[in-house]
This record gives structure tokens, sequence and C-alpha cells, in this order.
């Protein structure tokens, strides 16, 4: 399960989620998010492919590639298949608290 909120840091809060799996979780640093991303990805009965896809992504320079997606894109989304079901990974800037 995805959860808790990292140190000061890095290119800004994130807040990450696995659409219908887990619920969305803010972190001051991206590389912690990832980690937390990965950790609850690998414990999904992935197949095979979707399995080394997400490896790819998400373990060697992840912070790097998803930063790119963020600045390009101002989000990351994936999908995948599980069970029957189409499942979004989202990598979002976390939203301000109104001051």
């Amino acid at each position: 399960m995805i959860t808790g909120k990292g140190g000061a840091g890095g290119p800004g809060p994130v807040t990450v989620e696995i659409e219908g799996i887990t619920e969305a979780a803010t972190f001051h640093e991206l590389p912690k998010a990832l980690d937390a991303l990965w950790r609850s990805l690998r414990a999904l009965p992935l197949g095979s492919l979707q399995y080394e896809a997400y490896r790819e992504f998400f373990e060697v320079d992840a912070a790097e590639r998803v930063t790119e997606f963020l600045e390009r894109d101002g989000r990351l989304e994936l999908t995948f298949a599980m069970s029957g079901r189409s499942h979004s990974v989202r990598v979002r800037p976390a939203e301000r608290a109104a001051s």
C-alpha cells in the first residue's frame, strides 16, 4: 500500500496512486514517491510483460524519467490490466493548500 510523506527536497511534492487499488498519497520527494509506487506495483499479480515494463520504467533512472513527463505533460499516467479491469498509475504534482 502506498503510504507516507517524504522529507524535504527534490523537485517538489507529488501525489501518486494506483486507481482502484491504493489511495492517493503525497510525498515531498519524487524518489520516495516512486519507490512506494514500485513497491505497491510489485505486490500486484501483474502478467510478466506488464511487470517487466513497469520494472523497466520505475527502477533505473525513474526520477529523471518521471520528471521529464511532469515537466512536459504536467503529470504521468500509465495503465495496466489486472483481473479483466484496467487500472491507471498516476503521478502528478501535489495540490498546494490554500493560504
